[in-house]
């Protein structure tokens, strides 16, 4: 199988040895975050420093202002690296010791954003906003989404992207000292608390047959056992989260919501996809290839989209699904995804397993090769390893030897 493992510009710029180093894993693709959102981020090998503190979404790349002239929206600069082209740098290191580059782009996942224009992110059904989340269904993010997939995505020597956070953002947050784990939310609960209810998102229920103020208060009523404590346990499985959701709100309720928000999750990512292509296609790269960060489970937000996966391989190269969690839960993300990708004669579309390497977060490095092989067993065409640049030595030990070994 063909693996790829996910790095960060600064841990290659500035680190000569880097390159070489995780070209040496036995990976031959290398997935290079040019947009991301804010994080703290560990640097255990880099010779000039071990914490990176990335303070607000940004681009890692000089990005071109008369481009967005027209937007209300745009990136932000990053000043916590010293090269204003760390994306660059790292690309022509990575290309050097041999690895293929694709960029790594965030989309609807903008704290900034957020902050600066607030009228644009998800506001929930007690009408509090979330600063994280740019709302999907407003023109104004779909307009920065496009572009910013097609300038983030198709950089020099860079041959394909993955698009992370192509569609619905919710409550689910890693946030500076998270204090909301009081409430067992789970994923009935925590869906409920992601429905967005601004006046775009209203419009969309009330055009699916929804009064908004009706499911304003469904859903409130709802969430009530939770905050009471009285909830009931929470459903496992991503049928069961949506049995849940629907025996919540009412088979009408939930069908309208999922009307509304799978077309415009569905026409948000067909575009982003169509502005990567046209880009690519523009400077000449009809081979450039375009990825979705992606859960089979519509109703699910987040940095893996909930997307229907028949709709998405047909306009996508393909998708990246995560495989935490054991064999049976990446059986049930990875096989809708083999399952639909098309038949005989259709266009052949990249199925990649995305596993967590690093212990400390709960990877499990030492049954990479096992694992791998359980993904390849399923349809798996490709592994990603999340991520070299925050492993330990001995999880990059780990890792070098189970690529060996499925190799």
């Amino acid at each position: 199988m063909r693996a790829g493992t996910f790095v960060y510009p600064w841990d290659i710029a500035g680190d000569p040895a880097a390159a070489e180093r995780i070209a040496a894993l036995g990976v031959r693709q290398v997935t290079l975050a040019a947009a991301y959102h804010s994080t703290r981020a560990l640097t255990p090998r880099h010779p000039a420093h071990r914490i990176v503190t990335a303070r607000h979404s940004a681009v890692y790349y000089p990005w071109e202002r008369a481009r967005w002239a027209e937007h209300r929206l745009h990136p932000y600069d990053q000043g916590w690296l010293q090269d204003e082209d760390a994306y660059g740098q790292a690309t022509l290191a990575l290309a050097e010791a041999g690895l293929d580059v694709h960029s790594w782009v965030i989309l609807a996942h903008n704290s900034r954003l957020g902050e600066e224009y607030p009228e644009s992110t998800v506001v929930n059904a007690a009408g509090d906003r979330y600063p994280w989340a740019p709302c999907v269904a407003r023109p104004e993010v779909l307009a920065y989404a496009e572009e910013l997939a097609a300038e983030a995505a198709v950089r020099p020597g860079t041959a394909g992207v993955e698009l992370e956070s192509c569609g619905w953002y919710g409550l689910d947050h890693l946030h500076a000292h998270d204090k909301i784990g009081g409430a067992a939310l789970g994923g009935v609960g925590g869906f409920l608390m992601s429905l967005c209810f601004c006046e775009v998102c209203a419009a969309g229920y009330a055009a699916s047959g929804v009064e908004p103020e009706r499911l304003r208060g469904a859903v409130r009523a709802a969430l009530a056992p939770y905050w009471a404590g009285t909830a009931a346990p929470a459903p496992a499985g991503r049928d069961a989260e949506w049995a849940g959701v629907v025996a919540a709100l009412g088979a009408e309720l939930a069908e309208a919501v999922a009307d509304w928000r799978s077309r415009t999750a569905d026409a948000f990512q067909r575009a982003t996809v169509a502005a990567v292509r046209a880009e690519a296609a523009r400077l000449g790269r009809t081979d450039f290839r375009v990825l979705l960060h992606a859960d089979p489970a519509p109703h699910r937000c987040g940095a893996n989209v909930g997307v229907v996966p028949r709709s998405v391989l047909a306009h996508a190269d393909g998708v990246v699904v995560p495989c935490a969690g054991g064999a049976a839960a990446r059986d049930a993300a990875l096989t809708p995804f083999v399952t639909e990708r098309g038949g005989e004669g259709a266009p052949r579309r990249v199925v990649a397993a995305n596993f967590p390497v690093v212990a400390g977060m709960g990877g499990s490095p030492g049954t990479l090769a096992a694992d791998a092989a359980h993904a390849a067993e399923l349809g798996a065409d490709e592994l990603r390893l999340y991520h070299a640049g925050l492993a330990t030595d001995e999880d990059l030990r780990a890792v070098r030897a189970a690529l060996r070994a499925v190799s």
